[in-house]
């Protein structure tokens, strides 16, 4: 899948590594949602949530770690998608980010293994393309938001504060955040 942005690349990379942008487009339903994010190659990012469902509440966790980061560039990632503690697919995520024209063109490309299947299984693909459609609509509205910020503040950081979610894990309580001893995926 791919999306047009009339911003730079370095603009639309912000809206992956910088935690409250992330967290614009990068959510769980349900409630009691959880997140944790450690934005650096080997970091992991953990979210998670109860989903009510007709059958009863579903805890749905979602497991990754960052394989490749290149600032502006590309971004990989591995993740796990587990409801009810069973695995139900595992993903290879490639983010790549294209200089085009005054813009970027982000191209999203996801290999998918489903371990189990809701149902029959014949929802599950339809159902990752579709969460995957409205994962790039709000990282849409997460670049606007971004270059909004951008255009309202000083363009220096003060000194001894590091940018926003760059070089720390970012944390929020919930079934999928980190718990203490925690090692990651």
């Amino acid at each position: 899948m791919s999306r047009e942005f009339a911003v730079a690349p370095s603009l639309v990379f912000r809206v992956f590594e910088d935690d409250e942008l992330r967290l614009r487009w990068f959510r769980m339903p349900g409630r009691g949602a959880g997140y944790h994010l450690d934005f650096r190659v080997g970091g992991a990012e953990r979210a998670g949530a109860v989903f009510p469902t007709p059958d009863g509440d579903e805890i749905i966790e979602n497991r990754s770690r960052w394989l490749h980061i290149d600032p502006g560039r590309r971004l990989v990632q591995v993740y796990e998608t587990f409801v009810n503690q069973l695995p139900m697919w595992t993903a290879l995520v490639t983010i790549e980010l294209w200089p085009d024209g005054d813009g970027t063109r982000l191209d999203w490309t996801e290999q998918v293994a489903f371990l189990n299947s809701a149902g029959d299984g014949e929802a599950d693909l339809p159902h990752l393309r579709g969460a995957t459609v409205l994962r790039l609509n709000g990282v849409a509205l997460a670049v606007e938001a971004a270059q909004a910020a951008k255009a309202h503040r000083p363009s220096m950081i003060p000194a001894g504060r590091p940018a926003a979610g760059h070089g720390r894990a970012a944390e929020r309580s919930g079934p999928g955040a980190a718990r203490a001893g925690d090692r990651g995926p």
